[in-house]
């Protein structure tokens, strides 16, 4: 039985083994209050040509911060699945030129219920999330998200 831990450090620990691009990019922290998560990284080893923030850094923290949320709210629920990005759209809005992170929330609890019913009902369920990049207090990137959960 794979590893289920919700505990943020254990998890991020967990992401590190399964997930070598995590090391990669030093995610430094991973917070998680059971509603809203943050993984937070430095610049160094995310910059570009530019010294600013490598674009495929930027949308893969998004697209990592969006899953690791649905990942840890399912196994909230006690539910073991697999969670796939289906869809993604960013929007870049300024340069990063420090260290950042990404911020993600979970929807209404309608959009909740709607995820757990289609799950126990069809075995598969998506979750709709917003994603922001953050440096300095400012939104740098934007990006909506179709995380697809399959029961295991």
């Amino acid at each position: 039985m794979a590893d289920l831990t919700t505990d943020p450090v254990q998890f991020l620990d967990w992401l590190y083994r399964s997930i070598p691009l995590t090391t990669s990019m030093q995610i430094e922290r991973l917070d998680f209050d059971g509603r809203t998560l943050e993984l937070h990284v430095p610049l160094a080893p995310n910059v570009n040509d530019k010294g600013t923030g490598f674009g495929g850094s930027i949308s893969a923290l998004a697209t990592l911060a969006g899953w690791c949320l649905t990942t840890l709210y399912l196994r909230d629920q006690g539910l073991d699945c697999d969670v796939v990005i289906a869809d993604a759209h960013q929007s870049y809005k300024a340069p990063i030129k420090d260290a950042f992170s990404a911020r993600v929330s979970l929807p209404s609890q309608a959009d909740r219920d709607h995820l757990l019913n289609r799950i126990a009902e069809r075995g598969r369920g998506r979750l709709d999330l917003q994603i922001d990049v953050i440096c300095d207090g400012q939104a740098a990137c934007s990006m909506q998200g179709r995380y697809v959960a399959i029961k295991r």
